[in-house]
């Protein structure tokens, strides 16, 4: 399968792009480096991704979604 590109959407509109296209093995980082938790998703936009989006992977593959809250 294909990994999604979420770069620029809110947190969990990401999450839910990726569970829709199979991948549920996600895993978020507060991409400032502060290493808060996200606690509410749509405060939240990603600013990076890995894999890659377009990247070939398999179902279990875990998922890293980087974000920052919207007024950063």
């Amino acid at each position: 399968m294909r990994v999604p590109n979420v770069v620029g959407k809110d947190h969990q509109l990401a999450q839910d792009t990726m569970q829709a296209a199979g991948l549920y093995n996600l895993t978020e980082e507060d991409a400032t480096g502060q290493g808060r938790n996200l606690i509410w998703d749509r405060n939240w936009v990603v600013v990076s991704q890995s894999p890659a989006p377009g990247s070939r992977v398999s179902e279990d593959t875990t998922i890293v979604l980087r974000s920052k809250q919207d007024d950063e």
